[in-house]
């Protein structure tokens, strides 16, 4: 007659299993991922844990972007001209400084109709396909979108022919020829995308960059590669009195603006 045997108790392994389980299954746990149980022992072993990937790292000096006021608020749906969709370079490394060469006697509430009317001369008896520049800057220091495509966006513009490729161009409203005062206000807003624009690229406003003419009719032959500094007055690339002799001597204090603004100095 056999006898009986007893009923055999739980395995010692099921509540450890259970209790791990419990505890990867519990938010914020992770004291459980190094630990897994051998079966058939007590003993725990250690796993390795994959190192988190670190985030890409934001340009050491990007400057913050300025406040600028869309085209839609100086843009008169009624005359705008048609033109092709917006063209893009892959970055913006440098900057050309101008001036439009119109009254300076505006009253600031009166910049959206300026630039209107420069918009209607470069489209009209210029027939360009848009307003030339990226960025406008008034007397007071109010920026304003300029050429379509999107301020965020590296806009192929059309200012400076033979440089217009990585590149933006601002434009001081009105005419400084020698002598004339330059606002600080207007140098302090012309200072803000030449530190945000080409800082996207980690470039250095008080340094010089390489471009590549596609024009010989600017200052280099087509396909010269030429070290200009950035930001640049437009007359570096292209023969023109433009940006004025008050405004080139400013560019060092807007290098320096600049710099500051990307945390340079």
């Amino acid at each position: 007659m056999r006898v009986a045997g007893r009923a055999r108790g739980p395995s010692p392994e099921r509540p450890r299993r259970a209790l791990v389980a419990l505890l990867c299954c519990l938010p914020g746990v992770v004291a459980c991922a190094p630990l897994l149980y051998v079966s058939g022992s007590g003993r725990s072993t250690s796993v390795s844990v994959p190192a988190a990937v670190p985030r890409p790292a934001a340009p050491a000096h990007d400057a913050p972007r300025p406040r600028i006021v869309p085209r839609s608020v100086w843009l008169d749906v009624t005359v705008r001209q048609a033109q092709p969709p917006p063209r893009y370079d892959d970055k913006v490394v440098a900057v050309f400084v101008h001036h439009t060469d119109s009254p300076n006697g505006y009253a600031c509430a009166d910049t959206p109709s300026v630039i209107r009317r420069l918009y209607a001369g470069q489209t009209g008896a210029r027939a360009w396909d848009d307003i030339g520049y990226n960025f406008l800057v008034d007397r007071c220091g109010t920026i304003y979108e300029g050429r379509a495509g999107g301020v965020d966006r590296a806009v192929t513009g059309a200012h400076n022919q033979g440089f217009n490729h990585r590149t933006a161009g601002i434009a001081a409203i009105g005419t400084f020829t020698a002598g004339t005062p330059v606002p600080r206000a207007m140098t302090d807003a012309v200072a803000a995308p030449t530190a945000w624009k080409p800082g996207l690229a980690g470039v250095d406003p008080r340094g010089s960059v390489s471009l590549v003419s596609s024009n010989s009719q600017s200052r280099y032959a087509s396909g010269a590669t030429v070290l200009l500094p950035a930001p640049a007055g437009h007359r570096d690339g292209f023969r023109t009195n433009c940006p004025g002799a008050a405004p080139t001597v400013r560019l060092p204090a807007i290098r320096e603006a600049a710099a500051h603004l990307q945390g340079r100095t």
